[in-house]
């Protein structure tokens, strides 16, 4: 299934956004998840720490104009978007300032001007969605290529596999990730299904797909470059299994007891964030003085964005009808 290797050579900035955005997703859900332990932060809460380098694998590889959906696990994919920790903290407060006006929450992130589409709690529902998403970008002839992520229990969604064939029928511009963290909830891989390597799915549609170390920047950005190009020459989707770990639980109420701390351990020694500040230090990209820096920088910016949020307002009670979609016109209400 793998496609030809394309050898890329990252640059200096490359390496430092990288390191910058992953500490920053970081940091941001280590707040999270202590926020939420405080009550200050409600409802679900399910956070992206370990899976930092295939958000930011990502965003190096797609163009500003390419769509971004993903599930409920969205912080990440959202701050790497450009979506501003003031407004994700905000959101996660339920503040009027937030991303979607604090009506969202921690699983339906949405910004169109960053071209970011959510952030969707109903398992699997954005797969169909991605290919929409991708569908108008063909019709509208724009050259955009949609990205469609979901983890590896929604790969065992029905509606996966009409998207699938739909979406190489017609050839449409989209990325199909899974990202795989191997636990669907508190239920392993191996437990859900004989398919082990979920990009074999793809098979059945003779869609091209590959398997992807999720916690390397380098090897996402490449396969994600292959995959975009693919696209925008016209030949349709790929799908890609990137392969990652969660650190903590599916949410925060879950106390992950299913796994052990073995593999919890194997999985830490292989940290995105450490592995990309190693080769910054090793290869003399940056100095200790300026990773010191990066790292003041971020927790800066998460301070501030807590700050923000606890003194932002609520929304008024006026506001609970507006943003709804309504057409006016529609043919079919009967009064």
């Amino acid at each position: 299934m793998a496609q030809a290797e394309v050898s890329t050579k990252f640059s200096k900035k490359t390496y430092l956004f990288w390191y910058e955005m992953m500490l920053r997703i970081r940091r941001f859900e280590e707040r999270a998840g202590m926020l939420y332990q405080q009550r200050k932060i409600r409802g679900f809460c399910h956070l992206y720490i370990g899976q930092e380098a295939v958000a930011a694998g990502i965003q190096t590889a797609a163009k500003p104009g390419d769509p971004i959906i993903t599930a409920y696990r969205d912080h990440g994919l959202a701050l790497a978007r450009g979506i501003t920790p003031n407004e994700c903290m905000a959101e996660l407060y339920g503040k009027a300032t937030g991303c979607t006006k604090g009506k969202g929450g921690s699983m339906h992130f949405f910004d169109v001007s960053k071209r970011f589409y959510g952030g969707h709690g109903i398992v699997g529902a954005q797969i169909g969605l991605g290919a929409g998403l991708g569908f108008a970008e063909k019709y509208k002839k724009t050259g955009n290529v949609a990205i469609c992520l979901f983890g590896d229990g929604a790969a065992r969604q029905g509606i996966l596999h009409e998207t699938f064939n739909m979406a190489m029928t017609w050839k449409i511009p989209v990325v199909f990730i899974v990202e795989n963290n191997f636990y669907a909830m508190g239920t392993s891989v191996e437990r859900t299904s004989n398919v082990k390597d979920i990009v074999t799915l793809a098979e059945g549609y003779d869609m091209p797909g590959e398997i992807v170390d999720g916690m390397s920047c380098e090897d996402v950005h490449n396969a994600m470059e292959r995959a975009l190009s693919h696209a925008r020459k016209g030949n349709g989707p790929t799908f890609l299994e990137i392969k990652t770990y969660r650190y903590k639980g599916h949410s925060m109420s879950d106390p992950a007891k299913y796994r052990t701390k073995e593999e919890l351990q194997d999985y830490k020694d292989r940290d995105p964030i450490k592995d990309v500040e190693k080769t910054i230090l090793e290869s003399g990209m940056a100095t200790n003085r300026k990773i010191k820096n990066i790292q003041e920088k971020i927790k800066e910016e998460i301070d501030t964005c807590v700050t923000f949020a606890e003194e932002s307002p609520y929304l008024d009670a006026s506001e609970m009808y507006t943003d709804n979609y309504v057409q006016k016109d529609y043919p079919f209400i009967m009064d």
